[in-house]
Protein backbone atom coordinates (compact mmCIF):
# COMPACT_ATOMS: atom_id res chain seq x y z
CA UNK A 1 0.00 0.00 0.00
CA UNK A 2 1.46 3.59 -0.80
CA UNK A 3 1.26 6.23 1.41
CA UNK A 4 -1.14 8.02 -0.18
CA UNK A 5 -3.55 4.62 0.01
CA UNK A 6 -2.73 4.52 3.51
CA UNK A 7 -3.58 8.10 3.81
CA UNK A 8 -6.62 7.66 1.97
CA UNK A 9 -7.47 4.59 4.20
CA UNK A 10 -6.87 6.41 7.46
CA UNK A 11 -10.00 8.99 6.36
CA UNK A 12 -12.20 6.96 4.69
CA UNK A 13 -12.55 4.67 7.49
CA UNK A 14 -13.06 7.86 9.78
CA UNK A 15 -16.50 7.26 10.38
CA UNK A 16 -16.35 3.78 10.63
CA UNK A 17 -13.43 4.42 13.69
CA UNK A 18 -15.99 6.27 15.15
CA UNK A 19 -18.70 4.56 15.45
CA UNK A 20 -16.97 1.68 16.88
CA UNK A 21 -14.98 3.68 19.45
CA UNK A 22 -17.54 5.91 20.49
CA UNK A 23 -20.61 3.31 20.24
CA UNK A 24 -19.19 -0.26 20.40
CA UNK A 25 -16.81 0.11 23.18
CA UNK A 26 -18.61 2.84 24.96
CA UNK A 27 -20.26 0.95 28.02
CA UNK A 28 -23.40 2.48 29.78
CA UNK A 29 -23.25 1.26 33.53
CA UNK A 30 -25.51 -2.44 32.80
CA UNK A 31 -23.44 -3.07 30.46
CA UNK A 32 -20.75 -3.49 32.72
CA UNK A 33 -22.04 -4.57 35.42
CA UNK A 34 -19.95 -7.90 35.36
CA UNK A 35 -16.48 -6.60 34.43
CA UNK A 36 -15.40 -10.02 33.78
CA UNK A 37 -18.25 -10.67 30.80
CA UNK A 38 -18.96 -7.14 29.52
CA UNK A 39 -17.18 -4.92 26.85
CA UNK A 40 -15.05 -6.62 24.08
CA UNK A 41 -13.20 -9.52 24.28
CA UNK A 42 -9.44 -9.20 25.88
CA UNK A 43 -7.07 -11.70 24.70
CA UNK A 44 -3.10 -11.56 25.01
CA UNK A 45 -1.23 -11.18 21.58
CA UNK A 46 2.45 -12.95 20.67
CA UNK A 47 3.69 -10.23 22.81
CA UNK A 48 2.40 -11.16 25.76
CA UNK A 49 0.42 -7.95 25.51
CA UNK A 50 -3.75 -7.69 26.01
CA UNK A 51 -5.46 -6.39 23.11
CA UNK A 52 -9.17 -6.16 22.16
CA UNK A 53 -9.85 -9.29 19.81
CA UNK A 54 -13.11 -7.58 17.67
CA UNK A 55 -11.73 -4.36 17.32
CA UNK A 56 -8.41 -5.78 15.99
CA UNK A 57 -10.41 -8.36 13.44
CA UNK A 58 -12.59 -5.20 12.70
CA UNK A 59 -9.99 -3.20 11.13
CA UNK A 60 -6.69 -5.39 10.52
CA UNK A 61 -8.16 -5.66 6.53
CA UNK A 62 -8.04 -2.35 6.10
CA UNK A 63 -4.09 -2.44 6.63
CA UNK A 64 -3.67 1.17 8.46
CA UNK A 65 -2.27 2.17 11.45
CA UNK A 66 -4.38 1.10 14.53
CA UNK A 67 -1.98 1.64 16.96
CA UNK A 68 -3.16 4.89 18.19
CA UNK A 69 -6.77 4.33 17.96
CA UNK A 70 -6.64 1.10 19.80
CA UNK A 71 -4.09 2.58 22.53
CA UNK A 72 -7.12 4.89 23.10
CA UNK A 73 -9.99 2.78 22.66
CA UNK A 74 -8.32 0.92 25.27
CA UNK A 75 -7.87 3.94 27.59
CA UNK A 76 -11.55 4.80 27.22
CA UNK A 77 -12.27 1.13 28.20
CA UNK A 78 -10.62 1.50 31.38
CA UNK A 79 -11.67 4.48 31.78
CA UNK A 80 -15.08 3.48 32.08
CA UNK A 81 -14.40 0.59 33.29
CA UNK A 82 -12.81 2.54 36.65
CA UNK A 83 -15.68 4.89 36.74
CA UNK A 84 -17.91 2.20 37.43
CA UNK A 85 -15.85 0.54 40.16
CA UNK A 86 -15.37 3.95 41.94
CA UNK A 87 -19.55 4.51 41.89
CA UNK A 88 -19.99 1.17 42.97
CA UNK A 89 -17.58 1.79 45.55
CA UNK A 90 -19.09 4.81 46.78
CA UNK A 91 -22.63 3.47 46.64
CA UNK A 92 -21.31 1.39 49.59
CA UNK A 93 -20.86 4.92 51.58
CA UNK A 94 -24.12 6.39 49.70
CA UNK A 95 -21.85 9.00 48.08
CA UNK A 96 -20.99 9.45 44.32
CA UNK A 97 -18.06 9.32 42.98
CA UNK A 98 -17.92 12.56 42.33
CA UNK A 99 -18.86 13.94 46.24
CA UNK A 100 -16.33 11.11 47.01
CA UNK A 101 -13.44 13.47 45.30
CA UNK A 102 -14.91 17.19 47.03
CA UNK A 103 -14.49 15.04 50.42
CA UNK A 104 -11.18 13.80 49.87
CA UNK A 105 -9.32 16.93 48.56
CA UNK A 106 -10.66 18.62 51.60
CA UNK A 107 -9.63 15.78 53.62
CA UNK A 108 -5.87 16.12 52.38
CA UNK A 109 -5.82 19.78 51.38
CA UNK A 110 -8.26 22.06 54.64
CA UNK A 111 -10.85 24.39 53.18
CA UNK A 112 -9.94 25.67 49.74
CA UNK A 113 -11.88 28.06 47.13
CA UNK A 114 -15.03 26.79 45.25
CA UNK A 115 -12.65 27.67 41.92
CA UNK A 116 -9.45 25.90 43.41
CA UNK A 117 -11.63 22.75 44.01
CA UNK A 118 -12.94 22.50 40.58
CA UNK A 119 -9.63 23.04 38.97
CA UNK A 120 -8.06 20.31 41.46
CA UNK A 121 -10.69 18.28 40.31
CA UNK A 122 -10.86 18.84 36.61
CA UNK A 123 -14.50 19.98 37.01
CA UNK A 124 -16.88 22.85 36.02
CA UNK A 125 -17.27 25.37 38.79
CA UNK A 126 -21.23 24.49 38.49
CA UNK A 127 -20.65 20.91 39.22
CA UNK A 128 -19.01 21.64 42.06
CA UNK A 129 -21.63 24.00 43.24
CA UNK A 130 -23.81 21.00 42.93
CA UNK A 131 -21.69 18.99 44.66
CA UNK A 132 -20.77 21.18 47.30
CA UNK A 133 -24.74 21.77 47.34
CA UNK A 134 -25.50 18.27 48.47
CA UNK A 135 -22.69 18.05 51.04
CA UNK A 136 -23.76 20.51 52.67
CA UNK A 137 -27.43 19.21 53.32
CA UNK A 138 -25.53 16.09 54.41
CA UNK A 139 -24.44 18.08 57.13
CA UNK A 140 -20.63 17.08 55.89
CA UNK A 141 -19.58 20.23 54.23
CA UNK A 142 -19.99 24.11 55.08
CA UNK A 143 -19.51 27.30 52.98
CA UNK A 144 -17.21 29.47 54.90
CA UNK A 145 -16.51 33.16 53.92
CA UNK A 146 -12.99 33.31 52.18
CA UNK A 147 -10.70 35.92 54.60
CA UNK A 148 -8.29 36.57 51.62
CA UNK A 149 -11.07 37.64 48.83
CA UNK A 150 -14.23 38.60 50.23
CA UNK A 151 -15.95 37.89 46.52
CA UNK A 152 -14.61 34.08 47.17
CA UNK A 153 -16.33 31.35 48.89
CA UNK A 154 -14.27 27.89 50.31
CA UNK A 155 -16.29 24.49 50.55
CA UNK A 156 -15.06 23.16 54.30
CA UNK A 157 -15.31 19.62 56.14
CA UNK A 158 -18.05 19.75 58.79
CA UNK A 159 -16.69 17.71 61.88
CA UNK A 160 -19.63 14.97 60.34
CA UNK A 161 -17.52 15.20 57.07
CA UNK A 162 -14.33 14.55 58.79
CA UNK A 163 -15.61 11.98 60.88
CA UNK A 164 -17.46 10.21 58.16
CA UNK A 165 -14.31 10.65 55.28
CA UNK A 166 -11.57 9.50 58.14
CA UNK A 167 -13.45 5.77 58.48
CA UNK A 168 -13.40 5.25 54.31
CA UNK A 169 -10.05 6.90 53.21
CA UNK A 170 -7.56 4.14 54.07
CA UNK A 171 -10.19 1.84 51.91
CA UNK A 172 -10.16 3.92 49.26
CA UNK A 173 -6.55 3.62 49.19
CA UNK A 174 -6.64 -0.09 49.21
CA UNK A 175 -9.02 0.12 46.35
CA UNK A 176 -6.53 1.61 43.76
CA UNK A 177 -3.81 -0.33 45.18
CA UNK A 178 -6.06 -3.49 43.89
CA UNK A 179 -6.69 -1.89 40.46
CA UNK A 180 -2.64 -1.84 39.96
CA UNK A 181 -2.00 -5.35 41.15
CA UNK A 182 0.42 -6.90 38.64
CA UNK A 183 2.18 -3.47 37.64
CA UNK A 184 5.53 -2.25 38.78
CA UNK A 185 6.65 0.68 39.89
CA UNK A 186 8.12 1.44 36.69
CA UNK A 187 4.87 0.20 34.96
CA UNK A 188 3.05 2.93 37.33
CA UNK A 189 5.54 5.73 36.49
CA UNK A 190 5.13 4.94 32.71
CA UNK A 191 1.30 4.89 32.61
CA UNK A 192 1.38 8.55 34.57
CA UNK A 193 4.22 9.31 31.88
CA UNK A 194 1.78 8.16 28.99
CA UNK A 195 -1.16 9.57 30.48
CA UNK A 196 -0.02 12.92 31.06
CA UNK A 197 1.58 12.94 27.63
CA UNK A 198 -1.75 12.91 26.07
CA UNK A 199 -3.26 15.40 28.36
CA UNK A 200 -0.72 17.79 27.08
CA UNK A 201 -1.44 16.60 23.59
CA UNK A 202 -5.13 17.43 23.94
CA UNK A 203 -4.50 20.85 25.36
CA UNK A 204 -2.70 21.51 22.50
CA UNK A 205 -5.08 20.08 19.91
CA UNK A 206 -7.52 21.96 21.73
CA UNK A 207 -5.47 25.42 21.42
CA UNK A 208 -5.23 25.50 17.65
Amino acid sequence: MSVDDHRLGRITCGPILYSVIMNRFNMNTDELKDLSKAGPEVVTDEKGLLYMKRFRDLFDPLKVDLAPIEALAALRYAGKAMHLLQERWGAKHDLSEGRLGVLFRLFRCGDLPLGELADDLAMTPRNITGLVDHLERDGLVERVPDADDRRSVRARLTAAGRERIDGIWKEGFDHQHELVKGMTETDLAQLRHLCLLLVENARKELGK
